[in-house]
């Protein structure tokens, strides 16, 4: 569940670094008492996030008492003379420097004999913008060098590679400066954080921006000289390197647009954050951050940000090492929707972190599909398990196809945990009509067995237009939508849609597969009055040859045998003028319904549906507004043009 102290829900986020201390939680003194009670962040991310700690002080009280006070709050060594606090207006975001940092602006302190309600400790910086010394550690032999460390005095130009140069003369190392590396440790309660800096890094700067974010982390901090080499595991010259995948931007934009939105929106330091990839399809990018605490920082912002009324999504991504695994390896990329079967999925999720390396279980809800694809992108065999309906797959496949390009397995075999309603591609692929709670490991052995398969997929193009005597008018942006399942139009999907709007009006009450179709029963019997003349509204081509319909109130496209939660709606009777159906030849089957009563004779196995057409290339003529449904996924459709064909390679 944790990484890099970075948890997948904040609310249950625990860190012993960031939370205020008991303190804060208690009552504040009586005000008769000469005392008050201030709030004191210690840096730009503690007043960012809200993070404070109570300092309980006498009214009477004189500035430097003040400032002594917080430092033995915050636990900082130093004298209270080379420390300040700087008032901030209450529940205002710093954008800017002008809050924080302000050295040698003394008009903006509080005199003596007053107290800000909101303050944050500040290093002033000496003249000559000099520092206080600060201390170097060089690892070397005990023989060599008893010392431990050496302090160096830095200026404005002092960089990596000079700061290096001075250290290994006082050492009387005979050692070339190449030949080591300046490294940035952070020593917090939870772990050691590294990061190399590169030689023209300059010092001053650098403890500057440190103080600037966070004086508790400046006062954890030390650089180390260590051998070029000694990383902690990596290259030195590799050090640090955390990948973040930003989502929820808008798509199809520029490269430049979206490093323009992520400088504007998270203020990402650009000398620490890179960008290696972008997926303008999915209007998501991916981040290479040198820096432990920046990358908290640009996660928690990025998730408390949102642009154009969407909200970002932030996922750590984590790196797989492809140098180990061995050339037979084929692993397992693991979706679950834990919305879906009740809590069932969410059983799963946590299942399936037990049994495999957690990074490789991704909850579909966080980031979509795209974050574990993107994880996988360079692994050269894995297959993938969905846990969801048949929603969840399709966005599991409809992100796919757009990413193809980017994976080095371009065709991973999927299969298939059926946690939805219908679950008719599942009942299908033989994987069960439903989720009844099978162990995690049977499953595994399930997936470890099971044979591939093709399937066809479908694009339909919708074209919406207003029909007048003398021309066509364009109503909106034609609309392409992929189709693995069925596509229907009419009665059905009218059903689908007044499902879907009960679903979205009371949430928690379809949490079973029985309740849920229970409320599709009750929805189907108020419409059994209904009727609309589908053929007359409608005009069919099947690979370019025109089509009558017959008197049906539904229209339906087949590209797997089960419709409805495993109803057959082709049938199985032999008919010289059709070939039998597969979900791999090609062909979309063209069926129609009379009316809600003919739907659930099909659903009862009574009757079967009217065959009208095969064929792989469709082509509509709407010439009224009408309910259609994708895969489940309903809309009122505009009068226009609608166009079926295959989709790309099959999965």
């Amino acid at each position: 569940m944790h990484l890099y102290r970075i948890t997948e829900s904040p609310e249950q986020e625990s860190s012993d670094d960031l939370e205020p201390p008991a303190a804060a939680s208690k009552e504040p003194p009586p005000a008769d008492s000469g005392k008050q009670v201030i709030r004191v962040f210690d840096g730009d991310d503690a007043l960012k996030r809200g993070l404070f700690r109570l300092v309980s002080i006498s009214r009477a009280t004189r500035n430097e008492e003040v400032v002594e006070a917080v430092l033995r709050s915050f636990f900082l060594p130093g004298d209270p003379q080379d420390f300040e606090l700087k008032e901030v207006v209450a529940l205002q975001r710093l954008h800017s420097d002008d809050i924080l940092n302000r050295n040698g602006d003394h008009d903006n302190r509080s005199p003596d004999n007053e107290t800000p309600d909101n303050g944050t400790p500040d290093n002033r910086t000496p003249p000559e913008g000099g520092l206080p010394r600060q201390r170097l550690a060089a690892e070397a032999p005990p023989p060599a060098t008893p010392r431990s460390f050496v302090s160096v005095s830095v200026s404005k130009d002092s960089s990596a590679e000079t700061v290096l140069s001075e250290v290994l003369r006082r050492l009387d190392r005979k050692e070339g400066v190449s030949s080591f590396s300046l490294v940035e440790v952070y020593l917090s309660s939870k772990q050691v954080q590294r990061q190399t800096l590169s030689p023209q890094d300059k010092i001053l700067e650098k403890l500057q921006e440190i103080r600037k974010v966070s004086l508790r982390q400046a006062n954890q901090t030390r650089l180390v000289a260590l051998p070029s080499g000694k990383g902690g595991g990596r290259s030195a010259q590799q050090g640090v390197q955390v990948s973040l995948l930003i989502g929820g931007l808008d798509p199809l934009l520029s490269r430049e647009a979206y490093e323009r939105l992520i400088q504007e929106q998270l203020t990402s330091k650009s000398h620490l954050v890179s960008f290696s990839h972008f997926y303008s399809s999915q209007g998501a990018v991916a981040l290479q951050v040198s820096c432990f605490s920046e990358a908290e920082r640009v996660f928690m912002l990025a998730r408390d940000t949102s642009v154009n009324e969407k909200n970002l999504s932030s996922v750590v991504i984590p790196e797989i090492m492809l140098n180990c695994l061995s050339p037979d390896v084929c692993p397992l990329l693991v979706f679950v929707n834990p919305r879906s079967g009740g809590l069932k999925g969410r059983d799963l999720l946590y299942g399936f972190r037990k049994l495999l390396n957690p990074h490789q279980v991704f909850d579909i809800s966080n980031g979509g599909p795209l974050a574990g694809l993107h994880t996988f992108r360079e692994v050269p065999r894995f297959r993938v398990l969905v846990c969801g309906g048949d929603g969840t797959i399709g966005w599991v496949l409809g992100v796919l196809e757009a990413v193809r390009h980017k994976l080095v397995c371009r065709e991973p075999p999927i299969g298939i945990v059926p946690l939805g309603t219908g679950n008719d591609l599942a009942r299908v692929l033989r994987w069960g009509s439903g989720y009844s709670g099978e162990d995690p490991p049977h499953i595994l052995v399930s997936v470890d067995e099971a044979e591939e398969v093709l399937m066809d997929r479908w694009t339909i193009l919708l074209d919406a237009q207003h029909f007048s005597e003398d021309a066509h008018s364009f109503l909106e942006p034609p609309k392409i939508v992929q189709m693995n399942n069925y596509f229907g139009l009419g009665i059905d999907a009218e059903l689908s849609l007044d499902f879907h709007q009960a679903r979205e009006d009371e949430p928690d009450k379809f949490t079973s597969r029985f309740h849920n179709k229970g409320v599709y029963v009750k929805v189907g019997l108020q419409k059994i009055s209904c009727s609309r003349s589908l053929h007359k509204e409608l005009k069919l081509q099947v690979d370019a040859q025109e089509v009558q319909l017959p008197n049906i109130e539904g229209l339906i496209f087949l590209n797997i045998p089960s419709w409805g939660s495993g109803a057959d709606l082709w049938g199985s009777e032999v008919d010289s003028r059709y070939g039998k159906p597969r979900i791999d030849d090609g062909l979309l089957e063209v069926v129609g319904v009379t009316g809600v009563v003919h739907m659930g004779q099909v659903q009862s196995g009574l009757r079967s549906g009217i065959r009208i057409a095969q064929g792989n290339y469709i082509r509509l003529t709407v010439s009224k507004p009408i309910p259609v449904q994708v895969d489940g996924e309903p809309w009122i459709q505009p009068p226009g043009h609608i166009i079926i064909s295959a989709a790309g390679p099959k999965v």
